[in-house]
């Protein structure tokens, strides 16, 4: 069995030399599932193909023969990700029962590598939300909710009384990947990144959380929500397996013409990485209204660890931030209500038996298919899209995304190479004080720090930085040049080894005894 100071050797390691094999590693990960099934992290566990996955992988590791980094790990994907052969639902009755006849881009290449898929995550809605609140499976819990670090620093009284009731979101609207990583019930997982969704969970859930360029990762079989700024996210435990992760679904991909044209060389970080010749930009428009004294504390911690690295720490300026949130709203929200149309009920997915003409049916099928934050946005972008009003917002917004994504470039152009900066304004909020303000509202304040990237297409990551005084996870984001992902990752590599953020201590975990999942939490593979 694997030990408890098993924390540096890789898994991927472990698996060729035979202490572990892939299906004992695939079988630990179905049994933790099942004991922390409270967390609603998985719509869809697929145990008999995992399974399967596992033996063929195992097979080729007798041969000497695996596929790559990733062959015999498990990982989960985001339920807005094609699945040949296992329900994809988007968290929707729109598509509850729906199997795609095809695997999404990203899941074939994980496929090709031999990782073995546990199964699909729980989200928002058509992964529109910030909490992972609002899909029809119910809520994800966050698995810190349930750590020793939490329960140590909550009022006893009130926790004992009413222990339900105190366990906080995780963030989303990826949070059942984010879940699903920091619960140690996957290695890896595959988020979605439109405004913040991938980083968003990772900083509330304690893991890396990675959104790489737009283009980079091919969209293809990832059911669309805002074609120009969806991005596939990847979700890890420690920098060095986004890098491995990312290495494998990077590249021109022919089903998806936004994607890079020239070849992608995966990459391994620096052991020791040196930051003493970087500059890294401090954007003051970032310190946002909400912004709690925490994290703001510990943002010029961190600026100070550059410094006393020898790196050039600056002030910098990208003075149409104010701005974003609300041109972000406009082409979001018009973009989705283009891509919703595609869910009339005739060619797949929920149809109503209202029958009375086709009209009646499309409406009908809408009505009962989609929740009221989903139809909210429809309304709301073919409002902006309406002839008398396109010019006025969804031109304007476009504009405006111009200025923005112009922001970054005069300040990597100036000569920064890393922006740094909050991903989330406060530590996770307890459910019930996060359902008492709507899915717009909180969308709009958790998407602030975040969305600014999808909106230049650039690629940034979140690296967990501490706990909170309440025991939660706290993150920072570090922002990149455009396809710069390697310094981008070496930077956060270097941060990650500051900071040694502590890993969960989950009871769940412990009453198992899964060995495996007890090494550090940089359950390095790469």
């Amino acid at each position: 069995p694997l030990k408890r100071g098993f924390c540096r050797f890789q898994v991927s390691a472990a698996l060729k030399e035979g202490h572990v094999t892939a299906t004992e590693l695939c079988q630990r990960c179905l049994a933790l599932i099942k004991s922390t099934k409270f967390l609603n992290a998985y719509i869809t566990v697929a145990e008999e193909t995992a399974l399967k996955q596992a033996e063929e992988s195992e097979k080729r590791y007798k041969r000497g023969k695996p596929l790559g980094v990733l062959d015999g790990i498990p990982i989960a994907v985001k339920d807005n990700f094609n699945t040949a052969g296992i329900e994809t639902t988007c968290a929707s009755n729109m598509l509850k029962g729906y199997i795609s006849p095809y695997n999404a881009t990203v899941v074939q290449k994980l496929l090709d590598q031999g990782a073995v898929l546990l199964g699909k995550t729980n989200l928002d809605e058509f992964a529109m939300g910030s909490g992972s609140t609002d899909g029809v499976f119910g809520p994800v819990r966050n698995p810190w909710s349930y750590s020793r670090q939490y329960k140590e620093k909550c009022d006893p009284k009130s926790h004992s009384e009413d222990e339900d009731s105190n366990w906080v979101i995780t963030g989303g609207s990826s949070g059942g990947s984010a879940a699903a990583v920091s619960s140690y019930t996957c290695f890896a997982a595959l988020g979605s990144d439109t405004g913040g969704s991938t980083r968003n969970p990772a900083a509330h859930c304690g893991v890396v959380g990675l959104k790489p360029s737009y283009g980079l990762i091919s969209r293809h079989g990832l059911i669309p929500l805002v074609n120009s700024m969806d991005v596939p996210g990847i979700l890890t435990r420690c920098v060095d397996d986004a890098a491995a992760v990312l290495g494998s679904l990077a590249g021109h991909d022919p089903k998806d013409s936004t994607t890079i044209q020239d070849s992608f060389k995966p990459f391994e970080l620096p052991d020791l990485p040196d930051v003493s010749k970087l500059l890294i930009g401090i954007p003051k428009e970032y310190h946002a209204p909400g912004l709690s004294s925490e994290i703001l504390a510990l943002w010029s911690k961190a600026a100070d660890l550059f410094k006393n690295a020898g790196a050039k720490v600056i002030e910098v300026s990208l003075p149409h931030t104010c701005y974003s949130i609300v041109c972000y709203h406009v082409l979001c929200t018009a973009e989705v209500a283009s891509n919703m149309a595609r869910f009339d009920g005739l060619e797949y997915g929920h149809r109503s038996d209202l029958k009375k003409s086709t009209e009646s049916m499309y409406a009908a099928t809408r009505r009962e298919g989609f929740n009221d934050v989903v139809r909210g946005r429809i309304l709301s972008g073919n409002y902006f899209l309406l002839k008398q009003n396109y010019e006025k917002y969804f031109i304007k917004a476009q504009k405006v995304r111009r200025l923005i994504a112009n922001d970054f470039l005069k300040v990597f152009g100036s000569g920064v190479d890393v922006l740094l900066t909050p991903t989330t304004l406060s530590d996770a909020l307890p459910y019930k004080e996060f359902i008492k303000e709507d899915n717009r509202t909180r969308s709009a304040q958790d998407d602030i720090l975040t969305q600014a990237a999808n909106m230049a297409g650039l690629p940034a990551v979140n690296v967990p930085a501490a706990l909170s005084e309440r025991g939660l996870p706290v993150g920072l984001q570090f922002i990149g040049r455009s396809f710069q992902e390697k310094q981008l990752l070496t930077v956060a590599k270097w941060f990650e080894k500051q900071v040694k953020f502590p890993m969960i201590q989950l009871e769940e975990v412990n009453r198992n005894n899964h060995d495996v999942f007890q090494h550090q939490k940089s359950a390095s593979f790469s």
